[in-house]
């Protein structure tokens, strides 16, 4: 009991330093869309959202191998195997450092090429395009040596490290907007802003170097060359690669679709809707930045029962915690859109909505992923989900050619999440002890009846009173309190219950104690 009441804790404690991060930087980040879009204006916004994506999909080899060390250097964490460590770390580097120059290769040919010859962007702009995507190669090509290092702060679970580094991270992005907004210079701002958001990329890939060098004994590059584990990390990584690029093509690789059929006007819109989505879904992200060690540590020490538990409980709480912030937003879209940008490009009002329907549906994966990662074995696993999450690309090409509008690109994203969930039940029903059925009745059911019971009285408020601020500002407080009320009362065991209880007597006592 002690031990499970201290893994709580440390999940407790980490998520605090990563909700303190994610508030200072949503605060500053709800500024900065407004004025970089005000700024840049629709078509350069465009440009800039849909030549970076395409920089993205060459960094799908950076998201498996990143993935992949995370996995490796925390089970060994858990196994307390510190000379494997050493050797897993040093190993996922050269990796890295190999592959840097497989990636910078393939961008610099396939990727050049595309952008000038496919892309739909105005002629005028081509050279602030280019200038955006060889800005966006450096840095991603000089983050990818830093992807183990990232890696071996998540594994320590040394959240108030990555809550620092971030926030840092906002505050220069704020200071590279207010260059652009009030310093007169005649310069072409959307080739500025790129140049410094490389900038301070390469500045926060250095901390990440420093910190982790002074801190953790394992952060060293070995000369010795351990085929094993290379065999082990490269294997892993490569069936993960299909799963990143599945993800990948549902979201860049639908948004180039998008700028191939309607243009950059579209990529706009879409792009607002996916800076809604990026920060809505840390509201569940830092919860679970913060569960994901435990559930392969956990694992790794073959506390399977905990493992199970936890997957269950990190689901349901993160489905939760997007549930408080969706629900407001998804009906008071089109006030809050006006409230922040003041005008906005067609689309982006069902764009919103439907990226955080999404949104809801792929968050009950996430612990599902983890534990499938824990396991290590991943080849049939990928092979199926990724096949499967592959199937947005043609469909969403299938849906535009037959010339429907670009919302149905999220409509085939929702099913596709439906259907890759399902899968992920399948194989760890094959692959491990975890049950299915007490997911589905404990998660997906529980969710269910949840979210039916808080939709009633703010749905109600919504239709029957006229649009303006008054009605925002009600039915926004009565969402969020129906929703935490149903969690509550409906959503919460009656040990969570009790938990919760406990806390905030604790935080009253510690509040009003003379």
């Amino acid at each position: 009991m002690n031990q499970v009441s201290e893994r709580t804790k440390r999940i407790a404690k980490n998520s605090v330093y990563l909700y303190v991060r994610m508030f200072f930087t949503m605060l500053i980040a709800l500024y900065t869309s407004r004025a970089v879009l005000k700024t840049l204006g629709v078509e350069d916004y465009g440009i800039y959202n849909v030549v970076g994506g395409l920089v993205s999909m060459f960094s799908l080899i950076s998201t498996s191998l990143s993935s992949s060390t995370s996995r490796f250097l925390t089970f060994e964490l858990g196994r307390g195997d510190n000379e494997s460590l050493r050797r897993v770390f040093s190993t996922s580097l050269w990796v890295h450092i190999v592959l840097a120059a497989v990636v910078i290769l393939l961008a610099e040919t396939v990727g050049l090429w595309f952008l000038n010859t496919h892309m739909n962007i105005s002629p005028s702009r081509m050279l602030a395009a280019n200038v955006i995507y060889q800005a966006s190669i450096v840095s991603f090509a000089l983050g990818l040596f830093s992807v183990p290092y990232s890696a071996t702060i998540s594994s320590h679970e040394r959240m108030d490290i990555f809550a620092g580094i971030g926030m840092l991270e906002s505050v220069l992005k704020l200071m590279a907007v207010l260059f652009l907004v009030y310093v007169p210079f005649m310069y072409d701002k959307l080739i500025m802003y790129s140049i410094m958001l490389m900038s301070i990329g390469i500045m926060m890939q250095s901390i990440y170097f420093i910190y982790c060098h002074r801190h953790f004994p394992e952060c060293r590059l070995q000369h010795s060359f351990d085929r094993q584990r290379w065999k082990e990390i490269s294997s892993f990584a490569g069936w993960n690669f299909i799963g990143c690029t599945a993800g990948l093509m549902k979201g860049q690789g639908v948004n180039i679709l998008i700028n191939l059929f309607f243009g950059t006007a579209v990529n706009a819109a879409r792009g607002i809707s996916e800076t809604i989505n990026i920060h809505v879904n840390s509201f569940a992200g830092n919860f679970m930045s913060a569960v994901y060690p435990q559930i392969t540590k956990s694992y790794a020490a073959g506390d399977y029962s905990y493992t199970y538990s936890l997957v269950e409980r990190g689901s349901r709480f993160s489905y939760y915690a997007i549930l408080i912030v969706a629900l407001p937003i998804i009906l008071e879209t089109d006030f809050i859109l006006h409230l922040w940008l003041g005008s906005y490009p067609e689309h982006t009002v069902n764009f919103a909505r439907l990226v955080l329907l999404t949104l809801l549906i792929d968050t009950l994966s996430n612990t599902l992923i983890n534990l499938q990662s824990a396991t290590g074995r991943i080849r049939n696993y990928q092979i199926a989900v990724g096949g499967m999450l592959l199937m947005n690309f043609p469909f969403s090409y299938i849906c535009l050619k037959a010339g429907l509008e670009p919302e149905y690109t999220y409509v085939v994203a929702i099913f596709f999440s439906i259907c890759c969930l399902s899968l992920r039940l399948y194989f760890l029903k094959r692959m491990t002890s975890f049950s299915p059925a007490s997911f589905i009745r404990n998660v997906c059911c529980n969710v269910i009846i949840v979210t039916s019971i808080a939709l009633i009285i703010p749905v109600l408020i919504h239709y029957y009173m006229s649009s303006g601020l008054l009605r925002f500002v009600i039915s926004t407080i009565i969402s969020i309190l129906s929703t935490i009320i149903t969690i509550y009362v409906v959503g919460c065991s009656n040990s969570e219950k009790k938990f919760l209880k406990e806390k905030f007597s604790m935080l009253l006592f510690k509040r009003f104690r003379v």
